[in-house]
């Protein structure tokens, strides 16, 4: 992946090396004198009969798919265990998960088959056709690597009116693509993406507010968002995260947490941050350490990591050098989203 994630207008910038609702309870209340003349409620029987007895097999098929679309196979087989009304009414969904597992094997070559991108995007299709909004997002994937940009937008847009937070992150990023870009209706998606919890659609989000173009610049609330971005793992929010921090953009300026976020953003494997950490190591006189991330930079790309590892070098002892590379080559980055 491309480590260059804050928006810049300039290539001399600095910073390119840097289950279903229910009524609420009722509540009781505290018991009073009778000279209030106010008497406690207390629901009748019937109520509390049909309180504990809902009927949910009562419930359209055609609502109930709705509901379920963007389902993952388990949370379809515990659902379907309500009752027969469910199991029956999700069997199409439970189908298109078979559908969505053969069009990733066809995709990526898996499972003793040979990658199949024509055979993937049938299968894909099956799965959006019974419903699932996980097939259609990979369906509008697939359709975008052919280059059928309006079929891939027409099922991203399907699955994202039916809440699925990839497909609404999709179609807010294809808006930003589009010529010209149109920025409302990137945010609105990219935010109804960003409040479900989706951490690209998050990070996303922090950039169009960050950038403007468009619509005003909101550094405040950018910073809100590459954070929680980067708390829920993106490797690329917390490498911006620290770069908020370092120069007080949206955020009051904290070193402290401006490193912490910068070591977090080298651990998970983004080299701009590995580039930095190391610098920064050096600078504290952590030479060894600063040898690891500044070798791990270089095997990255970042070519000017290589100069400054070459004058540390220098001044370690023979031991102290292998035992660098040693740890440079057996490290690994931590588990992130992206």
């Amino acid at each position: 992946m491309s480590d260059r994630t804050w928006p810049n207008r300039s290539e001399a910038s600095h910073f390119l090396t840097l289950p279903f609702p229910i009524k609420n309870p009722i509540r009781k209340h505290e018991n009073t004198s009778k000279s209030t003349g106010i008497q406690q409620f207390r629901p009748s029987s019937s109520s509390r009969r049909s309180d504990q007895h809902r009927d949910f097999a009562a419930l359209p098929n055609d609502v109930l798919t709705k509901i379920a679309a963007n389902f993952s196979l388990p949370h379809l087989q515990t659902a379907s265990l309500v009752c027969k009304s469910w199991r029956d009414g999700l069997r199409p969904l439970r189908e298109a998960m078979l559908f969505l597992r053969w069009g990733k094997r066809f995709k990526h070559g898996r499972g003793g088959v040979k990658p199949n991108l024509e055979k993937a995007l049938e299968s894909f299709l099956k799965g959006a056709a019974r419903g699932s909004t996980l097939a259609m997002v990979d369906a509008g994937l697939v359709y975008w690597e052919m280059g059928k940009k309006e079929e891939g937008v027409a099922l991203y847009r399907k699955a994202a009116e039916l809440g699925d937070p990839a497909a609404q992150c999709n179609l807010g990023i294809s808006y930003l693509q589009a010529e010209p870009p149109n920025m409302k209706e990137a945010v609105k998606w990219l935010y109804q993406a960003s409040v479900a919890g989706y951490v690209r659609g998050q990070y996303q989000l922090a950039l169009c507010l960050h950038r403007g173009g468009g619509m005003n610049q909101n550094m405040s609330d950018a910073a809100r968002w590459y954070l929680r971005a980067a708390e829920g793992g993106y490797v690329r929010a917390m490498y911006n995260v620290s770069l908020c921090y370092s120069l007080g953009m949206g955020v009051s300026q904290n070193h402290r947490q401006s490193r912490k976020w910068m070591k977090h953003a080298a651990d998970h494997g983004h080299k701009k941050a590995q580039f930095e950490h190391g610098l920064a190591l050096f600078s504290e006189g952590q030479m060894m350490k600063a040898v690891v991330y500044l070798e791990l930079a270089g095997r990255g790309g970042e070519t000017a990591a290589a100069h400054v590892k070459n004058v540390i070098l220098q001044q370690l002892s023979p031991p102290s050098r292998e035992r660098a590379f040693r740890l440079a080559d057996t490290w690994r980055a931590l588990p992130s989203s992206r």
